[in-house]
């Protein structure tokens, strides 16, 4: 019997409870007594015990101090980053508590931290946390139970459209006293909506009462957490400052780490402009998303002078699904033949040659990198799970394992384009004077809109691929923030989009694939996915009982969405690439599913040396 079993029978640590015969009719007239715990975890036991003392990734004696530098894209106007209007600054996240915190090194696993005590009832039925005495707002005001009320209310009430999807089986939130606040559920199959609720950033009811919360602000918001706004500039920059008195500095899950200072967030237009703020030394680390800027733009003084550092650092994360998305919201993609016909042409293995030097691997898998993802044919309890839906899903579904083409690299990829009209030439579509129309003579031509000029270098090889079937498309690269603002509207042909992925997959696939979310201004749907034997896959996953079937409900969804073509995949790297300047130390190893900047620090004995040195480097 594990642990969890014998303290909810009233049984812990192999002692048995004394009761009197009163006290035994009592209890069992309550019934079983309800799970006390510093951790909950969807996979098995947390590792760490209810003492532990850090992260067993961090230096819990790292030194404080220092600024930290680091790059945004696009520009702001609001510290309200909850809401579908404006613009919220990067690193909001750090001037708030959530209740429980999530271990980078543990799958779907949090640990008690503004909560110092979750309840779990024996039915499942809903979630309590008991919040720590001494947590304490910036004002030194203490945080209540009605904070979470509130927080949760306002959320779900003018929030984000994902918080309505990911709440859908929260039923009623009590504040049961000043530090108490009891969830209930609608059932108790969601295994994972305690988890979720250990996720919610608690804000301060006193402090927004008066003010609407549905509306962009920019007076700094109060918070709780490790840091405050210093100071800002809208849409140029954002400085944070390490708060001395922080009521959860000495906590467990935060010994070893925010030792920073100050974090500054400087603002840029563009990837490339941010590149070489870099080199000149205004910025202190850097992640890098282009391949061939690892490759190539690396070689300048302050790197051969031993001055900046570079790592590929592995982890375990499940890398999801990133893709050009269509917008099934327009009638051009409606057909999926015409849909598969755009994955025919595109050459992912000359892009790979050509463009990203062979660092990337195809994703093959709205589940890639995981055991969560479906491969060959449907066995087992996965085709069990299927049956229950043929004649509602594509039929090659049972027949044909899911391959994405494959070219010789060269970029004369005829077999794709023969293959791909052959489709369009099936859904009714034929080439008239080298254009590609339908029966009442329109041109397939549409837009695939960018956010920035970074990922042109793809989209415009694929509009070459494209044009040679006879399309017409086009490329449109706008501002983070207007490109913002036409994707909450789903204003776009198509667009690099998909879909990020956990361990434990859950509610947040509503908000991905359903009918509900499809038709919802602000949605992460941004493909507008609507079919009924979806949205039940979706409520399989969620209401999983085990990890076994989850597994396999998982596996019967990706598979379907595969087949539906939605998307035309991309591809996927399984480590993190970084590049910083050598005043900053890190610890001897990194969590499995997280990069855990928030566990770096600055070295004094390097910091002076190495801002000497690069106020004199030249950027090359």
């Amino acid at each position: 019997m594990h642990r969890r079993d014998l303290l909810a029978s009233g049984i812990a640590l192999g002692l048995a409870p004394t009761l009197s015969l009163p006290s035994l009719r009592r209890a069992r007239a309550q019934g079983p007594a309800p799970l006390r715990t510093h951790a909950l975890s969807l996979l098995g036991e947390p590792s760490l015990p209810a003492d532990f003392t850090h992260w067993p990734w961090v230096n819990p004696e790292a030194p404080k101090g220092g600024e930290l530098a680091l790059t945004a894209l696009g520009s702001f106007d609001s510290f309200n980053p909850y809401i579908l209007r404006g613009t919220p600054a990067v690193g909001l996240g750090n001037i708030y508590d959530t209740l429980l915190k999530e271990s980078s090194d543990e799958a779907s696993t949090e640990y008690a931290h503004l909560a110092g005590v979750i309840e779990v009832p024996a039915d499942r039925k809903g979630v309590a946390f008991e919040l720590r005495p001494e947590a304490r707002w910036h004002d030194g005001r203490p945080v209540t139970a009605e904070d979470v009320v509130f927080t949760f209310d306002a959320l779900r009430t003018h929030g984000r459209p994902f918080y309505r999807a990911y709440w859908a089986d929260v039923t009623d939130v009590v504040a049961e006293g000043p530090r108490r606040v009891v969830f209930r559920f609608r059932g108790n199959e969601n295994r994972e909506l305690a988890l979720i609720l250990g996720q919610l950033a608690v804000l301060p009811k006193h402090w927004w009462e008066g003010k609407d919360f549905s509306r962009p602000i920019l007076e700094p918001p109060l918070g709780s957490g490790p840091y405050r706004i210093e100071r800002f500039e809208p849409g140029r920059g954002i400085t944070y400052r390490r708060v001395p008195e922080y009521w959860g500095r000495d906590l467990p899950t935060m010994r070893g780490t925010n030792n920073f200072d100050t974090m500054r967030y400087e603002y840029f237009r563009d990837t490339t402009v941010a590149l070489e703020a870099f080199k000149a030394g205004q910025i202190d680390f850097r992640t890098e998303n282009i391949a061939k800027d690892w490759a190539t733009a690396y070689d300048f003084p302050a790197v051969r002078r031993g001055l900046v550092k570079r790592d590929e650092i592995r982890h375990e994360l499940p890398t999801g699904m990133q893709a050009f998305a269509v917008n099934l919201r327009r009638s051009l993609f409606g057909d999926a033949r015409v849909r598969r016909a755009l994955i025919e042409v595109f050459d992912f293995e000359w892009m790979n040659a050509n463009l990203f030097y062979g660092s990337y691997t195809r994703t093959q898998s709205y589940f890639s990198n995981s055991e969560l993802a479906s491969s060959g044919l449907p066995q087992g309890r996965e085709l069990a799970i299927l049956e229950g839906f043929r004649g509602r899903i594509p039929d090659p579904v049972f027949t044909e394992p899911y391959t994405l083409p494959v070219t010789d690299g060269s970029g004369n990829n005829r077999e794709g384009a023969r293959r791909a009209l052959a489709l369009l030439r099936e859904a009714g579509w034929t080439v008239r004077e080298r254009r590609l129309v339908n029966a009442q003579g329109q041109p397939f031509e549409f837009e695939i809109l960018l956010n920035g000029p970074s990922f042109e270098r793809v989209a415009l090889p694929y509009v070459q691929w494209l044009q040679r079937l006879g399309m017409n498309p086009r490329v449109r690269t706008v501002d983070p923030a207007q490109y913002r603002v036409r994707m909450d509207a789903f204003d776009f042909d198509m667009t690099v989009g998909g879909a990020g992925q956990s361990l434990s997959p859950g509610n947040e696939q509503r908000d991905y694939w359903t009918c509900e979310k499809a038709r919802q201004n602000g949605s992460r749907n941004i493909s507008g996915i609507c079919d009924p034997a979806i949205d039940e896959l979706v409520e399989l996953v969620i209401n999983a009982p085990d990890r076994e079937e989850l597994v396999a409900r998982t596996r019967a969804l990706d598979r379907v969405l595969l087949w539906h073509h939605y998307m035309i995949p991309h591809w996927h790297i399984r480590t993190f690439r970084i590049a910083w300047w050598d005043k900053l130390d890190r610890p001897p190893r990194n969590p499995r599913y997280n990069l855990a900047l928030d566990s770096w620090w600055v070295d004094p004995s390097r910091e002076g040396a190495v801002e000497q040195a690069r106020q004199q480097q030249p950027a090359r």
